[in-house]
């Protein structure tokens, strides 16, 4: 199996637990837990994850510099993105950040471009494109999409989250190629965690533990380690493999993906629209890929 095709197969099954995680984690804000608390738990919980890894791997210790560019790719990958996307929901309608979320590939090309000069193709704005239909075309089948006044705060706030986003998959492909996955997540997240502990502490101290049923463990169990832990592990090391444009194409997935599984459980019903917007993202994903692939 190719390095590529393991890529490829990682950003897949992080995708999967994006598209899980809507309906495992929905409930837990703010009844069981606080947003502030829980990005907290987040970060502290899959820090210790990456650590304790750390130790099953060989050891690798960073170039003169390198430490500093830890914390500011911790800036913009783990703390400013889980900040601004739970307090961006909490303050927007879903299916308002589902659709701001969408531009994140779109920032990151721009990006690529202007760091890495990577030439925009017509393969790449097609695959783009096709993505971007898809994806709209599933999202707006699932509610009322609509910008005002009322959402503002929370719709500028969830761009500011795929704009940090952006920023941290271009700014860490050259360190994933130079480190291993875990070393640099290691240090991202302990990075990360010093910047979030001031600012959730308070909130995970009024924390009612005791009264969590099982149910509740289980869903902050998952965000820990499924869609913290698994899933940053996922989409950086797929990043030593293929572009950043790549890697964020993959976030077209996540309304197929939560469709599919929609379907699954019987609560929605697959229609001629659905599998032909299911069609447009992997036929989109693939164009971008392609080019990639030969790029690389």
């Amino acid at each position: 199996m190719s390095n590529a095709l393991k890529a490829h197969i990682s950003l897949f099954a992080a995708q999967v637990i994006y598209a899980l995680n809507y309906s495992i984690a929905k409930d837990l804000m703010p009844v069981h837990i606080g947003p502030l608390a829980l990005v907290l738990l987040r970060i502290a919980g899959a820090g210790v994850l990456f650590w304790i890894l750390s130790l099953f791997v060989k050891k690798e210790a960073l170039a003169k510099g390198d430490l500093k560019k830890m914390a500011i790719l911790a800036l913009f990958g783990v703390f400013i993105n889980q900040v601004f996307f739970i307090y961006g929901l909490s303050l927007t309608k879903p299916i308002n950040s589902a659709i701001i979320m969408i531009s994140n590939p779109i920032m990151v090309i721009v990006f690529t471009l202007i760091v890495f000069k990577e030439r925009i193709t017509i393969l790449k704005i097609s695959g783009l494109l096709l993505g971007i239909v898809g994806a709209v075309t599933l999202l707006l089948f699932k509610g009322n999409f609509e910008f005002g006044s009322e959402t503002m705060t929370g719709d500028l706030m969830t761009l500011i989250n795929a704009s940090s986003w952006a920023v941290f998959v271009v700014m860490a492909k050259p360190y994933m190629q130079k480190y291993q996955t875990v070393t640099v997540m290691k240090w991202i997240f302990l990075f990360g965690f010093l910047y979030m502990l001031p600012v959730g502490f308070k909130d995970i101290q009024t924390v009612q533990w005791q009264t969590w049923s099982g149910d509740v463990w289980f869903g902050v169990i998952f965000v820990v380690v499924a869609t913290t832990f698994l899933a940053y592990l996922l989409n950086t090391y797929a990043l030593k493999d293929l572009s950043s444009s790549v890697v964020s194409m993959y976030i077209y997935m996540q309304p197929f993906l939560a469709t599919l599984f929609a379907v699954f459980l019987g609560k929605d019903t697959l229609t001629p629209t659905k599998i032909l917007s299911g069609i447009f993202i992997i036929v989109g994903v693939y164009l971008v890929s392609t080019k990639s692939k030969i790029k690389d």
